[in-house]
């Protein structure tokens, strides 16, 4: 009798030190995801915009990559209705027509997403990975600012050395990086100061239209794939129109794929898929390994900035990118037992995606024994998109 009480629990034991081992990998993988996602499309961008040749058009890889995400979106609510076209094109015509009000919401976060996307291409070409991979840290500042000031979110001690931290790393690095932009910019035909500038908007918009995204789509109940249909379709409607502003003479000239190689290509992919992917693998990641990811990406983009562009390292950016670094992980410790939550530590592969209100539509896709890793897991939305 007791033989037989024991080992029901025996079982049970095994059962949950299996799934807690099963989880623990599932997190490694996840930070694997995070950290390669992260350095890829910076240095890819990187690569693709200082290569000799004939250069792509920009505003079209943005469009293409809008296009890619909302097709493969399509996709996966089809796969979730098991390939019933009749009640995936219900499912929109109530969630995209019927329910318009819900829809025509996200027009402004797709147009500050749009805008990102072609700032981060212009930020990237002027300036080298690893000093926009520190830089871009500041949308984590501006995050928390709006968030403060939208959302009357309160932030810790630690969050706020944290943040002190991250400007005074950025702005040491920027203060390196000015010595050097006379030798490097103008050799090489690029704008350090728009570079700059390009960035900062684009930090000021992540931190905006993620908070904004999550003031308005608070408690609502939609799909995180039927939301990036949502925003898709305002992307690349608004893409389009950017497209035909700034290129739309020389597109219609030389064609919409002009410059297109297997690497423009690789870049627009990472850029499409990049965030959908993070949607899965996030609900592993907690704040601590979100932020160790972003902190291992840079050390991985300035050690591969080094052997692929020649990127200088002296002893202002290694303190700079160092006081980055620590504040990105800081600003990522949870706050001790009593604080409020916070909830603003950000991905930049995140940044695509809303809140996760839609974790179920998910599940079809991931291990039934990992639905516990995302109790209490409650990131934001930041930009990236």
């Amino acid at each position: 009798m007791a033989g037989g009480n024991h080992s029901p629990a025996a079982e049970e034991k095994a059962g949950s030190r299996g799934q807690s081992e099963g989880n623990r990998k599932l997190k490694y993988i996840s930070l694997a995801v995070l950290v390669v996602q992260n350095a890829s499309l910076i240095l890819s961008i990187r690569y693709v915009r200082t290569l000799p040749g004939d250069r792509f058009f920009t505003t079209s890889a943005v469009v293409m990559a809008e296009v890619l995400k909302v097709l493969t979106c399509l996709f996966i609510i089809l796969l979730q209705k098991r390939f019933s076209v009749k009640e995936m094109v219900l499912l929109l015509l109530d969630s995209i027509v019927f329910q318009y009000k819900d829809t025509l919401k996200l027009a402004v976060p797709s147009l500050i997403y749009t805008l990102q996307n072609n700032l981060q291409y212009v930020a990237i070409s002027n300036l080298p990975a690893a000093t926009f991979q520190v830089t871009y840290q500041l949308k984590i500042l501006t995050t928390a600012l709006f968030s403060v000031l939208m959302l009357r979110k309160s932030l810790s001690k630690v969050q706020w050395i944290s943040l002190l931290l991250l400007f005074a790393g950025v702005a040491i690095v920027q203060v390196q990086q000015e010595g050097n932009k006379e030798t490097s910019s103008t050799s090489s035909g690029q704008n350090y100061v728009v570079g700059v500038v390009a960035v900062v908007i684009s930090c000021l918009s992540s931190g905006f239209a993620g908070v904004y995204f999550e003031k308005i789509l608070k408690g609502s109940a939609a799909s995180v794939w039927v939301r990036n249909v949502q925003l898709g379709i305002f992307g690349i409607v608004l893409g389009l129109l950017g497209m035909w502003w700034n290129d739309g003479a020389a597109i219609a000239d030389q064609g919409f794929f002009y410059g297109y190689t297997n690497m423009v290509w690789c870049v627009i992919f990472n850029q499409a898929f990049g965030g959908l992917l993070v949607a899965v693998v996030v609900k592993y990641a907690d704040n601590i390994l979100k932020g160790f990811a972003t902190s291992f990406s840079i050390i991985v983009s300035t050690v591969t900035s080094i052997y692929l562009f020649g990127f200088h390292v002296d002893l202002l950016f290694t303190v700079g990118a160092g006081l980055v670094i620590g504040a990105v992980y800081m600003y990522s410790l949870p706050k001790a037992p009593g604080g409020s939550s916070s909830s603003l530590s950000s991905s930049s592969a995140s940044a695509t995606l809303p809140r996760k209100d839609g974790d179920a539509d998910m599940e079809p896709f991931l291990p039934k024994n990992s639905q516990q890793a995302k109790t209490g897991q409650h990131t934001a939305a930041s930009s990236e998109h």
